[in-house]
């Protein structure tokens, strides 16, 4: 299924690239397995409702097991927010696809990256997530925060490899010979 996922984003970003600047993908980053634990708890909670409605509650059974389907479709959404939200690094820039009914693209140049902090609450250092926190001139900006990005270190050294081969960061036996 992820396999799908992944094609299907693949041909989302494609539509975005700069073809004639000779942009490519240099990663395609998804949401790590745990964002959609939210999701999880949603349908958890229509089983419950159904089951409830079944068994505790006759007289509102048909009440219930409308919230149970609110429930679920609320989980079936978020899924999909989830599925649908890519964060990706080309050799030019940084871009970010999100939305199901509606799609929103943020961009950020290269040149406009100021600082990155890669943020590893517990639970991510032990299952391999962390979040991205990215600094431009431009604070308000749709890339500003990317939650539950896996493998957080290896990206991060991504963009810093990027940075520096379009030459925006000086080598530093460059500026160690300057001192």
């Amino acid at each position: 299924m992820f396999d799908a996922v992944t094609s299907l984003n693949m041909k989302r970003v494609q539509r975005h690239l700069l073809a004639v600047e000779d942009e490519h993908v240099i990663d395609l980053v998804e949401k790590h397995p745990i964002a959609y634990f939210k999701s999880s708890v949603w349908f958890l909670g229509a089983v419950a409702v159904w089951a409830i409605a079944g068994w505790l509650y006759p007289t509102f059974t048909s009440f219930l097991v409308l919230v149970g389907f609110g429930l679920l479709g609320k989980g079936l959404y978020d899924i999909f927010a989830t599925m649908m939200d890519v964060f990706v690094i080309t050799n030019m820039r940084v871009f970010r696809i999100s939305g199901v009914l509606t799609v929103q693209i943020a961009t950020m140049p290269i040149t406009r990256i100021l600082d990155i902090t890669v943020y590893k609450p517990l639970a991510g250092r032990i299952i391999g997530y962390g979040h991205f926190i990215f600094e431009s001139a431009a604070q308000a900006q749709g890339l500003r925060d990317i939650k539950y990005i896996g493998r957080p270190d290896e990206r991060d050294l991504t963009i810093q490899r990027v940075v520096q081969r379009a030459g925006l960061r000086g080598r530093m036996s460059s500026l160690e010979s300057d001192t």
